[in-house]
């Protein structure tokens, strides 16, 4: 074999291995675009279940927060019964079904119609048990580009979202209670296990909480007490080097 036609060979391979990479490449872009538009036709049907009506609702400095949210969890959980919630967080357009699968994996990437998605779904921690014993209920939400899931909860750390006082409310319904929070904390962090505790003992939810508050962008000059419970959303930025997060007392 002359040295002509195995430069030959070799370009060739080259070649071949670039084209398979664009394909590979190609493949998984059109897959990753198809989930998020698959996702959002689910949300709108799912959405379907949720009635809002204007009930003047306040908080207790006489600020709407919130109008009055119906959900149908019997037709809900018909579809998923994994579903566990609603929320709504004010100023930053999220409004969305929560589910909660047995580990903190499966939602990841899976839907709501249980179907493997690279977007996944919002989802509860697993460890939360919804029953009103929790001292942090914490949802998670992939920050997808379009967009969808928690993609918009990077804005709380704008000062923008953070002037306006309705903002400061988030909406969270389970089949339970009907329950608003009020926002004390928001921040990014480096990814870590510290802020996603469920239930403590003694002083130490206190601790937490203060620590919550030192991290914050902003002082809101919320009172969080110990008896208190508190709601903590969780997404992932920086191509998940570092976590979003927003920790808010339940009202």
């Amino acid at each position: 074999m002359t040295m002509s036609t195995l430069k030959k060979i070799i370009m060739l391979i080259i070649m071949f291995i670039f084209v398979a990479i664009f394909i590979f490449s190609a493949i998984q872009i059109i897959n990753y675009i198809n989930d998020i538009n698959e996702n959002v036709k689910i949300m709108d049907e799912v959405i379907e279940n949720i009635q809002e009506e204007d009930n003047n609702n306040t908080s207790e400095n006489n600020q709407k927060h919130d109008d009055k949210v119906s959900v149908d969890f019997a037709s809900l959980k018909a579809m998923n019964p994994d579903t566990v919630g609603y929320l709504k967080v004010n100023g930053i357009n999220i409004q969305d079904i929560v589910v909660q699968a047995k580990d903190n994996d499966y939602y990841l990437s899976h839907n709501f119609n249980k179907k493997y998605n690279q977007a996944g779904w919002i989802f509860a921690d697993f460890r939360n048990r919804l029953d009103g014993t929790d001292n942090n209920i914490i949802i998670y939400g992939h920050n997808m580009k379009n967009g969808s899931m928690f993609s918009n909860l990077k804005n709380i750390l704008t000062k923008e979202w953070q002037d306006v006082e309705e903002n400061m409310y988030v909406t969270f319904v389970t089949e339970r209670e009907y329950s608003i929070y009020k926002v004390f904390s928001v921040y990014q962090i480096e990814a870590e296990n510290y802020y996603i505790t469920t239930n403590f003992n003694g002083g130490s939810f206190s601790n937490f909480i203060n620590k919550l508050k030192a991290r914050s962008a902003k002082d809101f000059n919320v009172n969080v007490e110990n008896k208190n419970q508190i709601l903590t959303l969780s997404t992932c930025a920086d191509n998940n080097n570092y976590r979003v997060v927003l920790h808010a007392v339940k009202c």
